[in-house]
């Protein structure tokens, strides 16, 4: 892939979507980063501030989203807006890398977890750098495979996601760039 023709999407929020744009900038890739007026992100470089009526057109029933995550969302405004970006990021991607936690139930923690699964339900490329287990996942459609460090996964959509846990460790702060340097070179 062209690195001039690539785009990063994601929230800007501190932790592992502050990294993925800061890759994509050492790495000349352009970011758009979806929010909402009030909400304090990290990253100012490509910022979209999404208007009530767009908000809306990435609406979840928070119900159905806790059936599906096995957790309870609670129906505070913040939250929802939340999830409502997470819905723009993942729907303007066409992969989508998650920094997080997988959970023995195959989902992952946090809010996160939406941008995750609603990258399942749209069958779209979906990898997830675990951090607790070091190590980066895939979906096959029906589980998680395990990758190996040789075999680490590689951008290869221009429009892309990246998005993750506020709490980012050191390993996960490594495997963002080693994605961008495998995808993008050095």
């Amino acid at each position: 892939m062209n690195r001039d023709e690539g785009i990063l999407f994601s929230g800007g929020a501190a932790g592992a979507e502050a990294e993925f744009g800061a890759c994509a900038e050492r790495h000349g890739i352009e970011e758009v980063n979806f929010t909402f007026e009030g909400h304090k992100i990290a990253r100012q470089r490509g910022v979209r501030v999404l208007n009530h009526e767009e908000l809306q057109s990435g609406d979840v029933s928070l119900a159905y989203v806790s059936r599906l995550m096995h957790r309870r969302y609670a129906d505070a405004p913040t939250i929802r807006k939340v999830l409502q970006t997470l819905w723009y990021q993942v729907n303007s991607g066409q992969e989508i890398y998650v920094v997080g936690t997988i959970l023995d139930d195959g989902t992952v923690r946090g809010g996160t977890g939406w941008g995750a699964e609603f990258a399942k339900l749209c069958n779209k490329p979906l990898h997830v750098f675990d951090q607790d287990q070091n190590a980066w996942f895939s979906w096959s459609g029906e589980d998680w495979e395990k990758r190996t460090s040789a075999n680490g996964p590689i951008i290869t959509h221009a429009h892309f996601t990246g998005t993750g846990t506020r709490k980012l460790q050191a390993n996960a702060t490594r495997a963002i760039e080693e994605l961008f340097t495998r995808s993008f070179g050095g």
